[in-house]
């Protein structure tokens, strides 16, 4: 697979010199898909170790922090997490995504409002942390609101708004979104760590 192999090596190129500059840090092992249609806007935007983030020339990936107050605003990206494209992510105060997340194409995540509904014009909204524990999956086009909490291991549907937590260990759907299903807590999840250790072959195949 000469093609592959030279592909990755310009993605990797490309994301060293103009893309890794513009985040606070890059783990090890990360890894940029057309990185030329990754964006990355403002400060604080740690990725860890061992991610994957795929853009595409339709659906760019937007990280971005626009402060509410001086020294606030921050993207936190967990290890072994994927987040494919068209997702953005846009901090006010804080996001934090754990460990082996999984994003579908053209999730959306913020941690604030622009404006107040009799105020349109100044950032006068409301700001509220989103947490996303360790193992979630969001399918696509699902929005995450303000002052939420995603617990571990959940998975929300396709399509869902997620105004209010989600507990951990289930499936939950709608809009707003509500749990539908508990998953056991007590059951073997193959998260993307798992997989990266059991399977030398897993990487390479997702570039094919």
């Amino acid at each position: 697979m000469p093609l592959v192999r030279a592909k990755t090596k310009l993605d990797e190129l490309f994301a060293r010199r103009f893309l890794h500059p513009h985040f606070e840090s890059v783990g090890e092992g990360t890894v940029f898909t057309n990185p030329w249609h990754v964006e990355v806007f403002g400060p604080s935007v740690y990725v860890g170790k061992h991610v994957h983030i795929s853009a595409t020339v339709d659906l760019k990936v937007r990280l971005s922090v626009w402060a509410a107050k001086p020294g606030l605003g921050r993207v936190r990206i967990g290890d072994y997490s994927v987040i494919n494209a068209g997702t953005r992510i846009a901090s006010t105060i804080d996001i934090d995504i754990g460990a082996n997340a999984l994003f579908a194409t053209n999730v959306y995540i913020t941690d604030g409002d622009s404006h107040d509904p009799y105020d349109r014009v100044f950032n006068s909204g409301k700001h509220a942390p989103v947490k996303i524990e360790d193992n979630v999956w969001l399918g696509e086009r699902v929005i995450v609101c303000k002052g939420v909490t995603i617990g571990k291991n959940s998975v929300v549907g396709a399509g869902s708004v997620v105004v209010r937590d989600i507990p951990s260990h289930c499936i939950a759907v709608g809009n707003p979104a509500r749990p539908v299903r508990q998953l056991d807590p007590n059951a073997s999840f193959v998260s993307r760590q798992r997989a990266l250790a059991e399977n030398e072959g897993y990487i390479e195949g997702l570039r094919q």
